[in-house]
């Protein structure tokens, strides 16, 4: 007789199979991203009555199956809705991009409850506070890191300068490679073409963030320039790891403009 397993879940994706069922993407506390079939999803009033939604927190039951990595949904019971995410567009903007890159920087079945947390917590941040670019660069920093693609940035990846060693403030004088994962000084970048200019000022922060797990954007406030340059280098480089276009960077960039 096949195990059953019950899991707090957070819905990634669904799409439709067939004529009554669903394929459904989770991330799950216990057992990492999760894919499953939905039976009958389309047309049961009870064991996933608004349970399937993308951002839904929910209790999954499922059991594995033979033969086969897509696992056997019993039942989902909502347990969040998340309702005031949902009920505006930029917050759904940023939930789906959000869902959208972890579902993509994570592999199947790799337990990651850190990532679960991370997601988890920033939902809530959205559902309570509100979405804002700062929030969506800790979002992007912090999943890089916990899922083993943090961005090197202390020295450049070739020569090994330091770029307290070379800062200037009037002059950008480092590129983070997307390539690479890391920052390139001046010289070295001539041997690159994905690279993102970037500041010693958003080396700085862009440090500080990922050295200090609780660190926030504190007064002083960034300028525009450096967010838009910390921005501009973690979307790309998470598009580079991705190898494919991101569907939620279009809807998202109409309120991060």
């Amino acid at each position: 007789m096949q195990t059953s397993h019950v899991t707090s879940a957070i819905v990634l994706r669904s799409w439709p199979f067939g004529e009554s069922d669903k394929i459904v993407s989770f991330l799950t506390e216990g057992h990492g991203k999760l894919t499953g079939i939905a039976k009958g999803a389309k047309r049961s009033k009870k064991r996933f009555v608004n349970s399937l939604e993308p951002f839904s927190f929910v209790s999954l039951n499922f059991q594995d199956r033979s033969k086969t990595s897509l696992a056997f949904i019993l039942s989902c019971e909502l347990q969040k809705s998340y309702k005031n995410l949902i009920a505006s567009l930029e917050k759904i903007a940023f939930a789906s991009y959000y869902v959208e890159i972890t579902e993509g920087l994570i592999g199947e079945r790799e337990e990651n409850r850190l990532v679960f947390d991370h997601l988890k917590r920033s939902l809530n941040r959205l559902e309570s506070e509100g979405a804002s670019i700062t929030f969506l660069i800790d979002f992007e920093l912090k999943l890089l890191s916990l899922t083993g693609y943090q961005p090197l940035l202390d020295s450049c990846r070739r020569c090994g300068m330091h770029p307290s060693l070379s800062y200037a403030p009037v002059q950008t004088h480092w590129y983070f490679s997307l390539r690479d994962g890391a920052i390139l000084c001046a010289g070295c970048s001539k041997l690159r073409k994905e690279l993102v200019p970037i500041s010693g000022a958003t080396l700085d922060l862009m440090t500080n963030l990922q050295q200090e797990p609780n660190s926030t954007f504190e007064d002083p406030k960034p300028s525009p320039t450096v967010l838009k340059q910390i921005r501009s280098a973690t979307a790309r480089f998470i598009q580079f790891q991705l190898n494919r276009e991101i569907k939620s960077a279009s809807f998202l960039n109409q309120f991060c403009s």
